[in-house]
């Protein structure tokens, strides 16, 4: 594609150079800059891609897009933009030939319940004899395969990439996770949404975004960029918010069931092992029986009901769809052993999160529980103490230890959870090491207890530093179990 074509409509300034280039292909990491590419500096949190020009130039780069002057003596074309971020999304979008108007992009924002709804919806869909693609915390799923991804929400240019690929597979649905992160950077400025998911909001992300209000807004940013309708939970106090805000833009779907919402539930049932409800509609109801228990999995249900609802589903594919779903992979999701007791592995990484995993457990656990717990580093500080005293609360033992400390020490990670803990003189043991961690709390456990392991969920690495080490709990659990 010429250079002219991708840089189209956008306020550029041509320091040197030909916009009659053909492009190639579009990166902003030099490392994977190949013949013809056009880079895209930017400034980032830990590095500034304009001190890697040079680099990429040396790789194949024969365009460049930055925001700084950078003194060059090189023979390639050279452009300037105010805000080279803004730039990769939009420049992103032609490159790839707006994908994301060729199928219908379902984004789902929220603190908690993101990617149990999209798959929930994504099986709806297949039950539908759709073709589906995923985006979010797991990665990336195209015609059930499966793509890693460092972000719920990647950057602008993966996304078009990703997407460009579904049009390729002929994917009529992509259920993306769209994270606040994704909202404030940019990530998905010049693309829109079909429909718009809110599921909840509560404290998470304020070493970011500062406080709760920013986060809201961040959050309020999807529901002005979609274009058919917006489905929002009636019975989250921040729900109500947005629906004040965009009320009159496109119609809005509700769902809750202690509110008068469109999409409701009534004759809730929760056990061990699933939750059941009859599921009311304005098209009719259906008695509903899900595989993941708890009142999280009620509300991930309903919001995908509501989006198949939106789509003209019929009852029966939905009803289907919501049944025939396994547990989503950390999520809530039992390990099986033969001990007696249950073996809990969930993502639950916020504080609400953490709270409503342990009001499940609480309300069908005969013996104790004990939580095997910590916080990431380099992430919100304020919620630690937070999740300490939630464990206290509802935990018999509390195992405070390590998880994703980044470039922070562990102990010092532990020792704010600690402080929570405290404050509700719950029972604690401090263990740095997960695995030991885990380890200790089987070992603890008697038949009819319940080990909640908190924090990693679906994830297979320990991030120490920048270095992501294999973990997988799974492994580390059924190791344990063997042993005993």
């Amino acid at each position: 594609m010429k250079l002219a074509s991708i840089t189209r409509k956008y306020p550029i300034k041509i320091i040197k150079g030909s916009t009659e280039l053909n492009i190639q292909g579009l990166e902003h990491n030099s490392k994977k800059v190949s013949s013809n590419n056009l880079f895209i500096a930017q400034k980032g949190f830990t590095h500034d891609g304009h001190e890697y020009i040079e680099d990429a130039i040396n790789k194949g780069a024969i365009a460049i897009i930055q925001e700084k002057n950078v003194g060059l003596d090189k023979e390639v074309t050279i452009i300037k933009v105010r805000d080279s971020l803004d730039a990769l999304g939009y420049f992103a979008g032609n490159y790839y030939e707006l994908p994301w108007k060729m199928m219908d992009i379902i984004g789902i924002t929220g603190t908690n319940g993101k990617t149990s709804v999209s798959y929930y919806i994504d099986n709806i869909l297949k039950e539908n004899q759709d073709k589906t693609g995923i985006l979010g915390t797991m990665g990336a799923v195209i015609n059930n395969n499966h793509i890693d991804l460092l972000n719920t929400t990647p950057d602008s240019l993966e996304i078009q990439r990703i997407l460009n690929e579904m049009i390729k597979e002929n994917i009529k649905f992509c259920i993306m996770e769209v994270s606040s992160h994704a909202l404030d950077l940019k990530r998905v400025k010049y693309m829109d949404f079909d429909i718009g998911i809110f599921t909840n909001l509560s404290e998470e992300h304020l070493d970011f975004h500062e406080t709760m209000d920013n986060y809201f807004k961040s959050k309020v940013k999807l529901f002005y960029k979609t274009r058919k309708y917006n489905i929002i939970n009636i019975d989250d106090p921040y729900g109500k918010k947005i629906i004040d805000l965009v009320k009159d833009r496109v119609p809005i779907i509700t769902y809750g069931y202690k509110n008068p919402g469109l999409i409701m539930a009534t004759n809730i049932e929760y056990g061990l092992n699933d939750v059941k409800f009859n599921l009311i509609t304005p098209n009719g109801h259906r008695d509903i029986k899900l595989s993941t228990p708890g009142e999280f999995s009620l509300y991930n249900a309903l919001a995908a009901a509501a989006c198949a609802y939106g789509l003209q589903l019929n009852l029966d594919i939905i009803k289907r769809g919501l049944e025939s779903l396994p547990s989503v992979r950390g999520r809530f999701e039992l390990v099986h052993n033969n001990k007696g007791f249950n073996i809990i592995i969930d993502f639950a990484h916020t504080p609400k999160a953490l709270e409503q995993v342990l009001k499940t457990i609480s309300r069908f656990n005969k013996g104790k529980i004990i939580v095997v717990v910590g916080a990431g580093g380099n992430r919100d500080i304020s919620k630690r103490p937070e999740m300490g005293k939630i464990v206290g609360k509802y935990a018999d033992l509390s195992i405070i230890t390590s998880d994703n400390p980044r470039f922070e020490n562990p102990e010092m990670i532990i020792n704010d959870i600690i402080d929570g803990v405290k404050k509700t003189k719950g029972k604690y043991v401090k263990i740095v090491d997960r695995k030991e961690a885990i380890e200790y709390a089987i070992n603890k456990a008697k038949p009819n207890d319940t080990v909640l392991l908190a924090g990693k969920g679906h994830e297979e690495h320990m991030i120490i530093e920048n270095k992501p080490y294999p973990f997988n709990e799974r492994e580390i659990v059924k190791k344990i179990i063997n042993k005993i």
